[in-house]
């Protein structure tokens, strides 16, 4: 039974709670304004904690009429009693297998088994042991902060020292084709059980290592000019990572590293400009399997060290509650007073996607979470669908833990991962400022019930749990004390362990330590198949030189204007993420599409930050988005109406890429500029995706008429344009839009003032 909660300590009937239970000792009533909040309010507040208290009539709505609208004629001080709901039981909603499978079905192409009894053991031992292994790799010779202290010596085995690149490697790629052949079956039919196909497969995983472990020292000269031995473990090498790449991501990208192969063979064969010298079979085999610019290349190398300490440093956070926390975190923030379903959920997206780094688990966890509270708030399916996906995919681009690509861009430009942080944050806050104003303009059209959650305080939740917050600062604190990466990463890892153990319901006990560190391995699987099959496809881009001509093609299609260029490049991007996960869509691009912006004068930094940028929007790109789809299956909604909506929501966010790609666009990246230079870049642009929201979906403080659009929508573009003469124009253009929403207000306010 459900009903709103009235003044003068009415219960409410959400449980029957007494209101000053609900809030505290203090029995008050919550706090909302006399005016309704516009959207320039919310767009001076936005991350405040008093804009998130205040009024905000908000939710994401298209279409029929909104529950708790305000009818016609009613003046807008006349509105409701906020509703105040129960905060969501967090702990089982967490806990559902729906959730869980969600995640998995979303953020691969496969169902994964579910073993019980043996088999269940080979995979968590395996997977524990991969985890411990490359804990081992980063800690070993790594010292301990502040001494110089060698934390653990390196060893060998059969006369190989373990910690050598390749052969780690090499290691790491066995465990990751073992698990991913009895995790991921051949086929939908075969998942019940391991098959014959399935071992045989991992047999041929332990031997092509097995055979460059103990022959090293030989086979790494034979590179250039391999043995027929040599020639038969690379066939096999070959065609286990791209079955592996099929199982666990399909077979879009498997095609892309045959189709590679198959150029690199028949390259005389080739029309126009696409002809080049082919290359003899032996070459391209020892290449892949033996060489470093293949399978075994970069892309695989930071799967092998960075990725996967991350994705271990997820899952420790996962299994002491931090995502739990960061979601009441944002209930804390948000939810206690009266405001929008939706600016609450975007809030939580912003905060949970800062240690989780993947767009689809954010978006399933927060949606299984949240979707009764939106849906309790008056929107229907789709638009709850749209805003849970548009939140959630920021995560892949919020600092400090961002998602795989971002480690593939530190490692090729050279630059260290908090470089790469620096760089995300002013993208991230212009991402999630341009979807929490279009959410707002399309409430205040259409208006929606305002809600209040019977969640902890902020400060109630800080004095239980503050350790939470370090896994927030640790990898930053770290980094900046000049630890590398990999031993930030593994400081920070150590960090969460430790800190589980202040309060027993967030302890790691073994079994969950267990799970947590088997969890870490699993995690990784369809990254490291992704980046072992790009490593096929991109080394031979880059051996034949078919990844500059196609470069040479993209600016050709551009006229040589850096503007069309950025277009065009858009589009090829938009084309790979229509069947390429983005780490995949990245890796493809930096050798098609980077080198045709960093000619036409892109600096390299905001040339990578470009296509990361834009392979991230291809996951909110029509006709196939995954969040959208994921979030679709939680609220029940049409998925295409929710992937349009989303795609709706974040279309301001396109422009952010054009911006730190003009000339001076550094500034936005907080890269190579002064701080002042960096702020004022920083405001310019928030002011120019706010007036750009408003003119295209037609409300401010009110209703725009059709000169206030144009003068927002044009003050917008000047604005995110380069130059100091362009922002003054652009704000000067936003100032009159201003002012001439705010007359009829004030002219209003003064008519109705009464005389002294």
């Amino acid at each position: 039974m459900e009903g709103r909660a009235g003044a003068g300590g009415e219960r409410a009937l959400d449980g029957g709670i007494p209101r000053d239970r609900r809030h505290g000792s203090r029995a008050r009533r919550p706090h909302h304004s006399r005016r309704r909040a516009g959207l320039l309010d919310v767009a001076v507040e936005v991350g405040s904690q008093a804009a998130l208290r205040g009024d905000g009539r908000s939710c994401a709505r298209s279409g029929p009429a909104v529950a708790g609208r305000r009818p016609r004629g009613r003046a807008l001080s006349e509105r409701p009693e906020p509703e105040i709901i129960a905060r969501p039981d967090l702990d089982a909603v967490l806990a559902e297998d729906k959730t869980k499978e969600l995640i998995e079905q979303f953020e691969s192409e496969a169902k994964t088994r579910t073993f019980s009894g043996l088999w269940d053991g080979v995979v968590t031992a395996l997977s524990v042991a991969t985890t411990l292994f490359a804990l081992y790799y980063a800690a070993a010779g790594a010292e301990i902060p502040m001494t110089n202290v060698v934390l653990v010596p390196s060893f060998r085995i059969l006369g190989q020292t373990i910690t050598t690149p390749q052969i780690y490697v090499m290691i790491f790629l066995t465990s990751i084709l073992i698990l991913t052949f009895l995790l991921y079956p051949m086929h939908p039919r075969f998942i019940k059980s391991v098959n014959v196909v399935d071992l045989v497969l991992v047999a041929a995983s332990i031997a092509i290592t097995a055979y460059v472990f103990l022959n090293f020292e030989t086979v790494i000269y034979r590179v250039n000019s391999p043995n027929q031995t040599d020639f038969v473990f690379g066939v096999v090498a070959i065609v286990t990572v791209l079955e592996a790449g099929r199982r666990t991501i399909g077979w879009h990208l498997p095609a892309i590293g045959l189709a590679a192969i198959a150029y690199a063979y028949f390259a005389d064969f080739m029309p126009g400009p696409f002809r080049g010298p082919p290359k003899d079979l032996d070459d391209i085999v020892s290449n892949q399997y033996l060489g470093l610019d293949g399978m075994l290349g970069t892309p695989l190398q930071v799967a092998a060290t960075f990725i996967i300490l991350f994705t271990i440093y997820g899952a420790i956070l996962e299994y002491t509650g931090a995502g739990k926390f960061y979601v009441d975190l944002a209930f804390a923030l948000t939810g206690r007073r009266p405001t929008g379903a939706a600016r609450t959920v975007t809030i939580a997206s912003f905060l949970l996607g800062t240690v989780s780094g993947s767009g689809v688990a954010t978006t399933v966890t927060l949606g299984s979470i949240t979707y009764p509270m939106l849906k309790r708030a008056g929107h229907d399916r789709e638009s709850s669908g749209a805003i849970l996906s548009a939140g959630g995919i920021g995560a892949v681009i919020s600092p400090p833990v961002l998602g795989p690509a971002a480690f593939l861009m530190a490692e090729i430009l050279g630059i260290s991962y908090l470089q790469v942080v620096i760089m995300a944050m002013m993208p991230t806050i212009l991402y999630y400022l341009g979807i929490l104003l279009m959410i707002e303009v399309d409430a205040r059209r259409l208006g929606a019930r305002d809600i209040a959650l019977d969640a902890p305080g902020f400060w109630e939740l800080t004095k239980r749990y503050w350790y939470q917050y370090t896994s927030l600062f640790a990898i930053i604190v770290f980094l900046v004390a000049g630890l590398s990466t990999i031993t930030a990463i593994f400081w920070s890892i150590i960090v969460a362990i430790l800190v589980s153990y202040i309060r027993t319901e967030t302890s790691l006990t073994p079994p969950k330590l267990i799970r947590a560190l088997a969890g870490g391995t699993k995690q990784v699987l369809s990254v490291a198949a992704t980046t072992a099959v790009a490593g096929i496809a991109v080394g031979i881009l880059l051996q034949t030189g078919l990844g500059l001509k196609i470069s040479s093609l993209i600016l050709s299609l551009g006229f040589g204007n850096l503007v069309a260029t950025l277009v065009v490049s858009g589009i090829v991007l938009w084309v790979l993420g229509l069947s390429l996960p983005i780490t995949a869509t990245y890796l493809v691009a930096v050798p098609t599409v980077v080198p045709a912006l960093i000619t036409l004068g892109v600096p390299a930094p905001a040339a990578h930050m470009f296509v990361f940028y834009y392979a991230v929007l291809s996951e909110v790109s029509p006709p196939v988005a995954l969040s959208p789809f994921a979030a679709a299956a939680i609220t029940g909604g049409n998925p295409y109406k929710t992937m349009m909506l989303t795609w709706k929501y974040a279309l301001p966010c396109f422009l952010v890429p054009f911006m730190f790609t003009q000339p001076d666009g550094l500034a936005i990246l907080w890269t190579g500029v002064t701080i002042p230079e960096a702020l004022l870049a920083s405001v310019s642009a928030a002011i120019g995706i706010t007036a750009l929201v408003a003119g295209v979906g037609g409300y401010l403080l009110r209703p725009t008429s059709l000169i206030e659009r144009a003068l927002l929508v044009l003050g917008g573009v000047l604005l995110v344009a380069p130059g100091l003469l362009a922002d003054i124009a652009g704000l000067t253009l936003f100032v009159i839009a201003v002012a001439l929403q705010g007359t009829p207000r004030l002219l209003a306010r003064l008519a109705t003032r009464r005389p002294v």
